[in-house]
Formats: C-alpha cells, sequence, structure tokens
C-alpha cells in the first residue's frame, strides 16, 4: 500500500511540475521573428519610419510605426487585433496604451487581447536609451507575453 501511495504522489508531483512550467508562459515558438523595414508607402510628417515583424511567413505580420512625440519617441504596434505603443522617454523604454487618435482596432478588443498584468510589467522594460534597432528587438521579444494565452495564435 505504501508503494501504491508513493507511485500516485510522484505521477502527481510529475503533472504538477508539467502543468507549472506550461504555466510559465515560456513561449519558444517566438523565439524567431524577423523585421523588415517598409519603404514604399506614403508617411505623414509625424511617423519617421515603418517596420513589420513577423513571427510565422505563413501569418500577417504586425507593423511597427515611429512617431515623434513631446515625451520622447513612440513605436506604435499595430496588428489585425490590437494596438499598443511603446515607447521610448526620459524615464526609460516600455509599454503603454496607444493614443485613441492612433487606434486602428475598438479599445475593447485590443483590452481583450493585451493582458493588463503584463502591460503594467511592461511599464520600463530598460531604463536606458535605445537605438531603434533595439528598440525593434525588445518589442519583437516581448510583445508576444504582452498577449493573453488565449489569443497568441493571432501571432503566429
Amino acid at each position: 500500500m505504501k508503494k501504491l501511495s508513493l507511485v500516485s504522489f510522484l505521477i502527481i508531483s510529475l503533472f504538477v511540475v508539467s502543468v507549472s512550467a506550461h504555466a510559465t508562459g515560456m513561449r519558444k515558438e517566438f523565439r524567431d521573428y524577423e523585421i523588415s523595414t517598409v519603404d514604399d508607402i506614403f508617411m505623414s510628417k509625424k511617423i519617421q519610419q515603418v517596420w513589420t515583424i513577423s513571427y510565422d511567413s505563413n501569418e500577417l505580420p504586425v507593423t511597427v510605426m515611429k512617431r515623434k512625440t513631446l515625451e520622447g519617441v513612440e513605436y506604435v504596434v499595430h496588428s489585425k487585433y490590437f494596438d499598443v505603443s511603446y515607447a521610448s522617454t526620459s524615464d526609460g523604454f516600455g509599454a503603454k496604451e496607444i493614443r485613441n487618435s492612433w487606434r486602428h482596432v475598438p479599445k475593447k478588443i485590443s483590452n481583450a487581447v493585451l493582458s493588463s498584468d503584463e502591460m503594467k510589467r511592461q511599464e520600463i522594460i530598460t531604463p536606458n536609451k535605445v537605438t531603434d534597432e533595439t528598440a525593434l528587438g525588445l518589442i519583437a521579444s516581448y510583445l508576444p507575453m504582452l498577449v493573453n494565452d488565449d489569443y497568441t495564435h493571432l501571432l503566429n
């Protein structure tokens, strides 16, 4: 009987550990991405540069628009299902809610797709000033964590 209890305990422990490892949010499928510069579009005076980030060649990429603001630079990320902004200011670089005038997706939909808890965690990713290249790398790396687990299929 003791042996059966020990085996049961080990099986349950293994199950709990595997579920816990999955719940940490480690999303290996989003480690690979491709950043491309978009050159052949009309940009307003307020948009300085445009890039796309692709996680999977079969899906639509997200678009990143660089905008200069009074506080610094904002990298506005647009997807078919959400909008978010990453700002580089004197406080550092991190995620923030997008301005309503820049929004392409209704706020209700965007808020359902994006994790408010993760948005708070990403408010300051780094306290340092970042270059465009660094900002895009950080966005590509941190954006998948910002999307709620039920919606990660929107990126791949």
